[in-house]
């Protein structure tokens, strides 16, 4: 039996969401309510997944910058190959 790519993201929107709030993600984890589903009911889904806000969520103008400008280089250098 597998996740699903549903539970997986599931789990690693639990994981986002414990980084951003620093808090220990066991608990969330065990909160979880999983799911048989599929054909052969061999993947698992999650039928509680975590809701992350962003609200309150700011980016430093520096690291907001500096990410853009990554973004713009990359998209630069895809244009021009």
């Amino acid at each position: 039996m597998k996740l699903s790519n549903q539970a997986l993201g599931a789990v690693m929107m639990a994981l986002q969401k414990c980084l951003m709030e620093e808090t220990d993600i066991v608990p969330l984890l065990q909160e979880m309510n999983f799911q048989v589903d599929g054909e052969s009911q061999s993947q698992l889904i999650v039928t509680n997944p975590p809701v992350v806000s962003f609200e309150g969520v700011e980016l430093s103008t520096e690291a907001s910058g500096s990410a853009t400008e990554e973004l713009l280089s990359e998209n630069t250098t895809l244009e021009d190959a």
